[in-house]
């Protein structure tokens, strides 16, 4: 996706909010009943990052039958509270070697997932760990 990305957040009801990208076909909840905007920054990592190793497997032609995403975060205590650490782990199932797995994470974590880079620009630590479950 290139250009520009219009979205909208609606207050809903008490400090419940709802949002959506245009031309997107789901809507979120952000607040209290939802997921708070800072969760579901660290979820856009994982999920950017799970997209990414999985389409770089299968350009590899490896047989990947499954991919699970674990990610935690640690954020400040002072304003504003950003991620100062966020650690992802990939469990990866099928039979795939270990050698092109590292390598599309690491080609996902240095070149391709936006969301990551977006992290460590603002200085987060970002670190990963995988398994393989054949």
């Amino acid at each position: 996706m290139t250009g520009e990305v219009r979205g909208r957040v609606e207050w809903f009801k008490d400090m419940q909010f709802v949002g959506r990208i245009e031309e997107d076909k789901c809507s979120v909840i952000l607040g209290e009943g939802g997921i708070s905007p800072m969760k579901l920054l660290l979820l856009s990592v994982a999920g950017c990052t799970a997209y990414d190793v999985v389409m770089i497997l299968q350009k590899m032609r490896e047989q990947i039958s499954g991919l699970e995403v674990e990610i935690s975060g640690e954020r400040r205590d002072e304003h504003p509270r950003i991620y100062k650490r966020i650690h992802i782990h990939y469990r990866v199932h099928g039979d795939v070697s270990e050698e092109k797995v590292r390598r599309a994470i690491e080609l996902s974590q240095d070149k391709y997932c936006s969301a990551s880079a977006h992290v460590k620009l603002s200085g987060a630590k970002l670190t990963y760990s995988y398994e393989i479950i054949r």
